[in-house]
Parts: C-alpha cells; sequence; structure tokens
C-alpha cells in the first residue's frame, strides 16, 4: 500500500504533476461542512496524491470542503494518532496507508486501527508485482517456487524493506508455499529496480507503477500479479490465486476512516459523497495515470477488508519473526 512506503524517484516525478493538477480543494468559506482530511505522510507521495484528488472531486461534486493536511512522522504514527484522538464529529478524517494495518503488529501504539476507528471507504489499490530480467528462465511463479525450492536460500529477491509490507508479504509468500528467498533490503522502488536490471537479484517485488516502462520496453518481465484480479495493461500475467496460491493479495492500500463512535449518519455521508466521487470519469482518468484501481468499498464491507489484512499482516509477521530494530 508505506517504513510501509515504498515509492521511487521517477514515480515522484508523476505524482508531483499529478499533486499540480489535483490541485488544492476549490476555494470555499471555511463552514461546518469544513472537514480535516489527515494524511500522515509527506507532501507529493502517492497517499497525499489520491488524498487531494478525490478531496477536490468530492468539492467539484458539491460536497463537504475536505481540506488535506500532512502530519507524517514516526512511520504514520504521528498523524494517525492525531485523528484517533480528535473529536469524533466526522469533522476529521484519515488517510489509511497500507502501515495502518501493520505498524500494530511491529510497534507498541497508543490506537488500535480496527477498534480506535470507523472504517468509510476503501478508495484505491495499486498493483504490486514479483518481475524478473526479460531473459530470466524464470517465467512465471511456479518457476520462481521451483527455483528455490532447488536452491533453497539462494534465489534473491530484493524489494523496499525491512519490516515493510513487501518483505512481509514476501515472508508470507514463503510460509504459503515452503520455500525460502534470500530478501535482500533496498530503501526503494528505486534501488530495487535498479538491481534487478543490474543483474544483482534474481527477481524483484515493485509497484506496477514503478515497473511499468521497463516492462513495456521488453527489459523486465511480471511473472504474477498481487491484485485480486489480472490487470488489464498484464493481461497475461497471472494474479496468486491464479498461480495456486490462495489467499494472498499484494497490494499498496488508499483508505478513509474516521475517530471511533463518528456518528453513523456522518459516515454514511461521507461515504456517499466518496461513492460518487469513485464514479467522476475525471477522477478515473487520474487514477489511471498513477495505475491505481478504484474500490469503493465502504461502511463494514471496508472494515471487514481491514481486519483480513491485519490477520493477514500479522501471521506473516509472527511466522517470519520480523521485528523493527
Amino acid at each position: 500500500m508505506h517504513s510501509v512506503g515504498h515509492y521511487l524517484n521517477a514515480r515522484a516525478i508523476v505524482l508531483g504533476v499529478l499533486v499540480i493538477f489535483a490541485g488544492a480543494v476549490p476555494a470555499r468559506a471555511q463552514s461546518s461542512d469544513t472537514i480535516k482530511y489527515i494524511v500522515p505522510l509527506a507532501p507529493g507521495g502517492p497517499n497525499d496524491t489520491v488524498a487531494r484528488i478525490v478531496a477536490e472531486q468530492i468539492g467539484r461534486d458539491g460536497g463537504p470542503t475536505l481540506v488535506v493536511e500532512n502530519h507524517p512522522g514516526a512511520g504514520t504514527v504521528i498523524g494517525t494518532e492525531l485523528v484517533a484522538r480528535a473529536e469524533p464529529d466526522g469533522r476529521t478524517l484519515l488517510m489509511a496507508a497500507g502501515s495502518f494495518v501493520v505498524n500494530p503488529h511491529l510497534k507498541k501504539l497508543h490506537y488500535d486501527p480496527l477498534t480506535s476507528f470507523e472504517p468509510v471507504c476503501y478508495l484505491a489499490e495499486s498493483p504490486q508485482l514479483i518481475v524478473v530480467q526479460a531473459s530470466s528462465p524464470i517465467r512465471t511463479l511456479a518457476d520462481l517456487i521451483a527455483a528455490a525450492k532447488a536452491r533453497p536460500g539462494e534465489v534473491t529477491i530484493a524489494a523496499n524493506g525491512p519490516a515493510t509490507t513487501q518483505h512481509i508479504q514476501i515472508a508470507a509468500l514463503q510460509s504459503a508455499t515452503g520455500i525460502k528467498l534470500n530478501f535482500v533490503p533496498f530503501p526503494g522502488d528505486g534501488p530495487s529496480m535498479n538491481a534487478l536490471l543490474g543483474g544483482q537479484v534474481d527477481a524483484a517485488a515493485l509497484d506496477y507503477a514503478t515497473v511499468a516502462g521497463q516492462v513495456k520496453a521488453g527489459k523486465l518481465r511480471a511473472i504474477v500479479t498481487g491484485t485480486s484480479n489480472r490487470v488489464p495493461q498484464l493481461p497475461d500475467t497471472q494474479t496468486f490465486a491464479e498461480a495456486g496460491v490462495k489467499d494472498t493479495e499484494w497490494a499498496g492500500t488508499f483508505g478513509i476512516v474516521a475517530p471511533a463512535k463518528t456518528p453513523k449518519a456522518k459516515i454514511d455521508e461521507l461515504a456517499g459523497w466518496i461513492t460518487k466521487a469513485l464514479k467522476s470519469p475525471d477522477l478515473l482518468q487520474k487514477f489511471d495515470q498513477l495505475s491505481l484501481f478504484p474500490q469503493g468499498q465502504c461502511g463494514a464491507d471496508y472494515g471487514a477488508f481491514l481486519r483480513k489484512q491485519f490477520d493477514a499482516f500479522g501471521r506473516a509477521i509472527k511466522e517470519a519473526n520480523i521485528k523493527v530494530d
């Protein structure tokens, strides 16, 4: 979904451009329907960009004014705690990044993602892939698994890390398939991709937006996608389920939650505006440029998704004995 953030400089350029055209929410007088929309990460990244695109569209649709505020720090903990302590009056929201359900398994926190917040809506997901060099003999996930079983601990896989969603997902894959990969951590998707292109590792777990250009150029090949359905731009790339690995999904996630005990009427009203925004052709075009897939599950459905993620990451972290120094 992010620490857990895992984005590179090349993607940041695209995101920076999108921040410009996403712009600020249309100017309106501060009023009772003004809502603080807290992003617990620095400006310019994907979470910030998604928040601004959604906020702008809601404003265009005549909904409440969502004012995006960035409160980065401590791997998203600072901004998240701020919202957990806010008055549950519907006037404070949080962009829930991937770390939202990961941090509680790695750190001692003053909030619980499942009880300190009310789920509002799941906005979008960003596909995560396992990729190899185009010249690699590994052409499918089955090939990667076979190679890892033949040479336990020798097949190298790069990813942002350690203790990131990608690291945890790789640990979960090993547990689900009984293989042992040699995880090689890098400080971001960019360095991971460069290591793969340079032949320093056998494979890499990367965000689709990071590798799209190299895949299109024929330099890298995607062998599996973490989304529940195939990525339209990669019609020949199997999902984990199609490759025989059930209950495994890798995706960057973007959602909205509110402080616990926020009135249901407020949550439902917000969900209505968000659902409308996610159907806007203008928003969908911007999401497409970011290689994001709109979702739209709200309320209890989004809550069930968060619970599923929380449990899955918790199991993987425990089984792999992943810790934060």
